[in-house]
């Protein structure tokens, strides 16, 4: 991109920042007039809440302010395009896209939008673009080599339904074809698509693959959301509970996600979860005793209560046999009993045990949870490269 390219880019930051939600709820809208098969690809339930819109405009903005040097954005990109390999998103769908991006840039900023600054956001995205097609081309193909692997969906079978907790049920899933499962590392997740009747087309969710690689089978633990005063009831993850039983198909892409072990390094862990997001936890932590047992694991997780806590027995049983991991679990009300604590999780309390030389920290939750933690683990001089987060919703979390 030349000069002025990127000067007409970054002169539209003020008017993003003011009206950015605006133009990506209308461009949405645009896109899904006139392109109403991509309705199959994007998240319905986000987009009605205005998640996608905003978290469109975050991306739209934070591009503009760096487009001297978009290599600042690398770990978002590496986010996204995780995110849209996992739901099929391909070359083809990159014109489209563009298309009506910038047909929305003209038609809601009207005459502020010269020809020359709509050229110029056609130069800038289709540069950008490009980044995510070669990412997502390298994650598309690294998936279908895999032994085990694949390209797009595949179809597999429902063996088990273990309900965890009042909100939370596993299912335990093998190939329809017969075939092997390919590797994956211990925090990512796959996709499952199936058909929501009330909207009238397919819908995609991302669900952690809550055992350890290696196993026979692939497990997803998916939690109900209900409705609240702001959101809908979970469409797809309602629909999960009450009508897929033991016998029942799904189809699944292939493991994705930036957020995973590091088995490179051999030093203390410590996986700190609020929720749901003990899932991946418990992957990582079956994965380290299994092939790292002299590597010392601090497990931290809360949840509201008894009800709610998932994994409870597998977790004693895991500390119960592997004495270099220590629980340190909290529950914000009802009674609790041994090793459960009430309470919040403080870290500065727990400090003499989670603080460690060497320490990598893996965190899953809620985004207000995570900044907490986050933040907590600064004040205590944790530093960003040892901190590694992932938020349960759309977008992703610094630390």
């Amino acid at each position: 991109m030349d000069a002025r390219v990127r000067e007409l880019v970054k002169a539209t930051i003020p008017v993003l920042k003011e009206h950015g939600v605006a133009l990506t709820t209308y461009f949405y809208q645009r896109l899904f007039r006139h392109n109403p098969e991509l309705k199959n690809i994007f998240n319905q339930s986000h987009n009605e809440t205005g998640k996608q819109p905003v978290a469109l405009a975050m991306a739209v903005l934070a591009y503009a302010e760096n487009i001297d040097d978009p290599s600042v954005l690398a770990p978002v990109i590496t986010l996204i395009a995780n995110k849209h390999a996992s739901v099929g998103i391909r070359a083809e769908h990159y014109p489209i896209v563009g298309k009506h991006l910038l047909a929305s840039i003209r038609e809601v900023l009207g005459d502020a939008a010269s020809d020359e600054l709509i050229a110029a956001w056609g130069v800038a995205y289709g540069a950008l673009a490009d980044v995510f097609i070669d990412a997502e081309s390298k994650l598309y193909d690294q998936a279908c080599n895999a032994d085990g692997g694949w390209s797009g969906w595949r179809s597999f079978r429902i063996i088990d339904k273990v309900r965890e907790s009042e909100e939370i049920t596993s299912f335990h899933l093998v190939p329809c074809d017969g075939g092997p499962l390919p590797g994956y590392r211990a925090g990512q997740y796959t996709t499952a698509r199936l058909f929501v009747p009330e909207l009238g087309v397919m819908q995609l969710r991302q669900y952690t693959l809550s055992i350890a690689p290696g196993a026979m089978h692939f497990r997803i633990s998916v939690k109900r959301e209900p409705a609240s005063a702001t959101t809908p009831a979970g469409r797809v993850s309602n629909r999960l509970h009450d009508f897929y039983q033991v016998g029942d198909m799904l189809e699944l892409a292939p493991p994705f996600g930036e957020f995973f072990l590091d088995e490179s390094h051999d030093g203390p862990v410590v996986l700190i979860s609020g929720g749901v997001g003990i899932t991946p936890m418990i992957s990582m932590l079956d994965r380290l005793v299994a092939s790292a047992p002299s590597r010392p694991v601090q497990f931290v997780h809360a949840c509201r209560n008894a009800a709610v806590f998932a994994f409870g027995a597998h977790l004693a049983k895991v500390a119960e046999r592997n004495p270099q991991v220590k629980l340190h679990l909290f529950h914000d009300e009802g009674p609790v009993s041994a090793p459960v604590q009430s309470g919040r999780v403080d870290l500065r309390a727990l400090a003499g045990e989670v603080l460690a030389e060497g320490a990598d920290y893996y965190l899953c939750g809620p985004l207000g949870f995570l900044e907490a933690q986050i933040a907590t683990l600064h004040e205590l001089g944790v530093e960003s490269a040892r901190i590694h987060a992932e938020v349960f919703d759309t977008g992703g979390i610094a630390t």
